[in-house]
């Protein structure tokens, strides 16, 4: 496939290197793609071997069942950690109803925590959920980290290497809370409320990110840490050495990103945020188009079909916003957009009708969704991804909440 349009774009150098960049991480996405479905097929082939291999086993009492069962045993959790790293929830049904784990939640816990082969974005994704057994299991998981007599920082590092945070707010609330909790449990009287470690957790987090991404340029001093953790502490203020000693912590030493053991590609298109059909309105031409549309990874994927193998374009989210609009024609309507920006094209890509991969020629994405409902979710959806950092909001209303009852 030709990627490079042979005509000159009129685009400056700095915007042709956006494109290439796009350009080359579709290629990888394809690429990701034809691997994922290969290693789907070879895990049909497993438990199609597997199934024959139980159908046939003899229930005779001897050394040579015992080693067949732990082979058969083997072959199971294997799958399951498979069928996790696509599918958390379903991954662990597998294991549960095979006999690998029971269903006591302290036991799923501890197989969490331990982790081998299994994708930490999954792991995150699956504590993170609302249902109340996601939350015991969350809370055990906490449970599983030895906390006592750590400093906030060391305890940091040890709790977010064994998972990835995901990038739902509401999820990420509920894994700092429970964080926040067996973290004061473990050390009583070094806060005066779970409130001040949550608040600080987050601080924590946002200060490693400043001081080390490199696209921040302006890095924050230790003064400005302590400004913004003013009054945490049940309305008064965290001692000055404490403080100290934190910020120095991150300053030398940035937290750890953990390499996921289970394989990343099935959580290109299999773990989206969030997926649907959408109707599209084209660029030059102004007509309403279904399309299927996957946002992850910080960019919104749309395609002709389910089952296509490559989408029609990609919408890198970076540095867009989204709001409702109206429409004469289409109800439920939302719009991706350049803030501040009148007039500028969005820098996307797309296929044209000759396969080639182009620059996309909209100012503006005007989309509709079936209900109204269904809109306010593309659009919660989107701007998380927009953010990729909820953790100012978080920290905002909890601050908020320190604040009214003092």
């Amino acid at each position: 496939m030709d990627l490079c349009p042979a005509e000159s774009t009129g685009l400056t150098g700095a915007e042709e290197a956006e494109i290439e960049t796009i350009k080359k991480r579709r290629q990888e996405l394809l690429d990701d793609i034809e691997k994922l479905k290969e290693e789907i097929a070879g895990v049909f082939a497993e438990i199609e071997c597997f199934q024959r291999g139980e159908e046939k086993q003899v229930a005779d009492n001897n050394p040579e069942e015992q080693i067949s069962k732990l082979s058969q045993r083997d072959k199971i959790l294997s799958l399951g950690r498979k069928k996790f790293n696509m599918d958390p929830e379903k991954g662990i049904q597998y294991l549960i109803e095979h006999q690998v784990l029971s269903s006591d939640l302290q036991e799923i816990a501890r197989f969490l925590h331990k982790g081998e082969g299994l994708n930490k974005t999954a792991i995150g994704d699956y504590l993170g959920g609302r249902d109340p057994t996601n939350i015991q299991i969350l809370q055990a998981f906490v449970a599983c980290h030895q906390f006592a007599n750590l400093n906030l920082v060391q305890a940091l590092r040890q709790f977010l290497w064994s998972f990835r945070l995901p990038g739902e707010a509401q999820k990420i609330d509920r894994m700092m809370e429970a964080f926040a909790n067996w973290y004061c449990k473990c050390n009583p009287g070094v806060f005066q409320s779970t409130d001040t470690c949550y608040v600080l957790s987050f601080s924590i987090i946002m200060l490693n990110t400043s001081l080390h991404n490199p696209n921040v340029k302006d890095k924050p001093h230790f003064e400005r840490f302590v400004s913004i953790n003013r009054g945490i502490d049940n309305g008064g203020d965290l001692p000055e050495e404490l403080l100290k000693n934190l910020f120095e912590s991150i300053k030398n030493e940035p937290f750890s990103i953990p390499e996921d053991d289970g394989n990343d590609l099935t959580h290109t298109f299999f773990n989206p945020n969030r997926e649907g059909w959408l109707l599209k309105l084209g660029g030059r031409v102004k007509t309403w188009k279904r399309r299927w549309f996957i946002l992850t990874d910080n960019c919104l994927y749309y395609f002709e079909y389910t089952t296509d193998k490559e989408p029609l374009g990609i919408i890198p989210l970076e540095n867009l916003s989204v709001r409702k609009v109206d429409d004469p024609k289409k109800p439920n309507c939302f719009e991706l957009f350049i803030p501040n920006c009148k007039g500028q094209k969005i820098k996307a890509c797309k296929t044209d009708g000759d396969g080639k991969v182009v620059e996309g020629k909209h100012q503006s994405y005007k989309i509709s969704a079936a209900t109204p409902a269904e809109r306010d979710e593309w659009i919660e959806a989107i701007r998380t991804s927009i953010t990729q950092d909820p953790f100012y909001d978080l920290v905002s209303a909890r601050k908020k909440k320190i604040a009214s009852k003092n």
